[in-house]
């Protein structure tokens, strides 16, 4: 598990949300639950992402701060691992007749 530091900025219709110092994880949402929702799913795209590309993650600075923010909070990031990864398609599958 990674804490990163997570701002949020109230704005006219909405919020925007961004991960202080991990670049690039921003959000914005009609109210601060959702951004909040968002802008952890947008962290584990942007990691995933990163890892996929052998990209290093930033490392988290506690002390990173924005003062454009209306409020910081910390924000976690979770990676799992397993041995063994089951993927089943979605929808039908298309079959030929065996005659």
């Amino acid at each position: 598990m990674l804490q990163y530091k997570a701002g949020y900025k109230f704005v006219d219709g909405g919020v925007h949300g961004q991960v202080v110092d991990f670049p690039a994880v921003i959000t914005c949402a009609a109210d601060l639950t959702a951004a909040r929702r968002l802008l952890a799913s947008a962290l584990l795209d942007v990691a995933e992402t990163r890892l996929e590309l052998g990209q290093a993650l930033p490392t988290p600075n506690p002390s990173a701060t924005d003062a454009e923010m209306d409020f910081e909070e910390p924000i976690f990031l979770h990676l799992s691992v397993s041995s063994e990864v089951d993927q089943h398609p979605a929808g039908e599958i298309a079959t030929e007749s065996v005659r």
